[in-house]
């Protein structure tokens, strides 16, 4: 199974680094020096991690064969994207990949069918579950503590308490079109970062391209 674990940014310096957005809890496993990762679009990898460092509290990396500015600039806004055993589980036991919260029915509290997620959104400022509803319609339930109250994979269900206006008829319904595109097997935050492992209590490892 493929997940993404980063998004390269902007060049660094003029000897090869890049800055790269995490998108994955465990930076030290998967985006450590000597890993091989896909990319996507596929004809820029795989690449090669040869040295990595934190910098202004960015992850600055180097790839193999990439040693001057202009070959960095070249895999700007490049997926990177790592192997994973499927039967992986995150270690903390509120971390949830894409791929198990995937087609979970949400409910409210008292039982109330919602719909079915379809979708993980990883935006810039939010990570949301988009759930097609049994008309069909769409609604964005947004991935928060306040909101997704339960996750059970047993019962293979979402337990969520919205706020007034979230899915009844003021809610905003919206097509997954109309999202930013997000990389399918990225991970959630409940604080809008974007990750491999999906903590509904982490804090963010991770900025925005826009924040560098």
């Amino acid at each position: 199974m493929q997940l993404v674990v980063a998004r390269i940014g902007r060049a660094h310096g003029i000897k090869g680094e890049v800055s790269v957005e995490v998108r994955t809890d465990e930076p030290e496993l998967r985006l450590a020096p000597g890993a091989v990762l896909a990319t996507d679009p596929a004809a820029r990898g795989p690449l090669t991690i040869e040295t990595g460092r934190v910098h202004s509290g960015r992850l600055l990396l180097r790839f193999a064969g990439v040693r001057d500015r202009s070959g960095a600039e070249e895999l700007r806004n490049t997926l990177l994207i790592a192997e994973v055993d499927p039967d992986e589980l995150p270690e903390d036991e509120d971390e949830y990949y894409d791929h198990q919260l995937m087609d979970l029915d949400v409910v409210t509290a008292d039982g109330t069918e919602v719909g079915r997620i379809t979708e993980i959104s990883h935006l810039p400022t939010q990570d949301l579950f988009i759930v097609e509803r049994p008309d069909g319609s769409e609604v964005l339930i947004p991935f928060v503590e306040d909101i997704v109250t339960e996750i059970d994979l047993e019962e293979q269900r979402a337990v969520i308490d919205p706020p007034p206006g979230l899915i009844d008829d003021r809610a905003v319904i919206a097509s997954s079109r109309d999202t930013e595109e997000a990389p399918q097997d990225a991970a959630v935050l409940s604080n809008g970062t974007a990750s491999d492992a999906a903590p509904q209590h982490a804090a963010a490892d991770a900025r925005s391209e826009d924040d560098a």
